[in-house]
């Protein structure tokens, strides 16, 4: 599945480009510093932060290789006291401001 969304994402960006995905984490209440400091040893992790509401924590991956993402968010649900996550890949081609890079 990995190979065939690099090949789509590739199509439509250009290889080149970088891939950015958005997760947001829940954790067991007290730990959120503990497994912040965790989230940030992992790689191509580029923000980390954390929020109040429904989620803990949000996260920023970038990389350019989708299988790269995908390494990191497996590394990333490994992480002790993480008890969810929802993974938000960017889209190229919409007018947003990831479009202006180009």
């Amino acid at each position: 599945m990995t190979l065939v969304f690099q090949k789509i994402f590739n199509i439509f960006t250009g290889s080149s480009l970088h891939m950015i995905t958005y997760i947001l984490a829940t954790c067991i209440p007290g730990n959120e510093k503990e497994v912040i400091q965790k989230i940030k040893e992992l790689p191509n992790i580029v923000e980390v932060n954390g929020i109040m509401g429904k989620f803990d924590i949000f996260i920023k991956i970038q990389a350019d290789e989708v299988i790269k993402v995908d390494f990191t968010i497996g590394k990333l649900r490994g992480v002790p006291h993480i008890t969810s996550t929802v993974s938000i890949p960017v889209l190229y081609g919409q007018g947003g401001t990831i479009d202006d890079e180009k």
